[in-house]
């Protein structure tokens, strides 16, 4: 755990050319093709990409493992580092509200690398808003849920933890390429990411709650979580919102706290900063799990 919070904060991110991630992204690619039967497809790519991607994972940490403990805690922490991200996320969040005010169209094309919708008609305030909503939302997806699976994992052993971070990060891959609700193929990954990020949701709304010192905001996020189409996303988004004090806005989809207004950029700020200090606690937490 250790190791990969080191990895992430002195890395950030390993290069895309032997990112375990991006291959596993590239192996998504190239099953998104037309099949015969594409829900039944989909359910076997649902299956079976993420299961091989935890065997290949938990049996490079077993290999180490028989040369000692070290080794095998090397290979450990640094699977663990492939499948989360603090230091990335927060630098993309920082860049996007700082340049918003400064310029809107850099802002807009910066945000493209972390939400889906149109960027290109948004002011600062919306552009401000995607940030933080991106930045909360990928706390609970790419942090604490590896972080989760590998703590829950590491009662069974080593080799488990980086196997059930693996699977983890693997099945939201599959969610972010196919899980749209006009992609017949991606249903079954998208029902299982929604089961999967259940309780890291809710976990990192706690935490962004924590972090804040607004522990009340999980309580008054609850009128807002069910606003976006994900079941899950609404939990660290509307909890921010309400620590914040801010209106969230997705157009035509979705406003969290809407009695307020658009993040300034302190306020905007100030949320990316929550999300680097719940990210850290969730280390904490999940190494002392881990540990334990």
């Amino acid at each position: 755990m250790g190791l990969a919070l080191l990895f992430d904060l002195a890395i950030g991110e390993p290069p895309e050319s032997v990112h375990p991630v991006v291959a596993l992204g590239s192996i998504v690619s190239w099953s998104d093709r037309e099949w015969a039967r594409p829900a039944a497809a989909g359910l076997f790519v649902a299956v079976l990409v993420p299961l091989a991607a935890a065997l290949v994972a938990a049996g490079a940490v077993a290999s180490a493992l028989r040369y000692g403990l070290v080794p095998g805690t090397l290979v450990a922490g640094a699977i663990l580092f492939t499948t989360v991200s603090l230091r990335s996320l927060v630098a993309a969040g920082t860049t996007v509200v700082r340049e918003a005010d400064r310029d809107v169209t850099a802002a807009a094309d910066a945000a493209r690398a972390l939400v889906g919708r149109d960027t290109t008609t948004l002011g600062p305030g919306a552009i401000r808003s995607a940030a933080v909503e991106s930045v909360a939302e990928n706390l609970a997806d790419g942090l604490v849920g590896p972080l989760l699976a590998f703590a829950l994992g590491s009662f069974v052993g080593l080799p488990m933890a980086a196997g059930a971070a693996v699977w983890v990060k693997a099945v939201n891959t599959l969610d972010s390429m196919l899980g749209y609700r006009t992609h017949p193929m991606g249903r079954a990954s998208a029902r299982l990411d929604d089961g999967v990020a259940w309780l890291p949701a809710r976990i990192s709304a706690v935490l962004l709650a924590i972090a804040t010192g607004r522990l009340g905001a999980v309580v008054a996020a609850r009128e807002w979580a069910d606003a976006p189409d994900s079941p899950n996303s609404g939990w660290p988004m509307a909890t921010a919102a309400a620590a914040l004090d801010v209106t969230l806005v997705k157009p035509g989809a979705y406003a969290l706290n809407p009695g307020a207004g658009l993040p300034s950029e302190t306020q905007a700020l100030a949320g990316v900063r929550a999300v680097r200090w719940a990210g850290l606690l969730a280390f904490a937490l999940a190494g002392v799990v881990t540990w334990w």
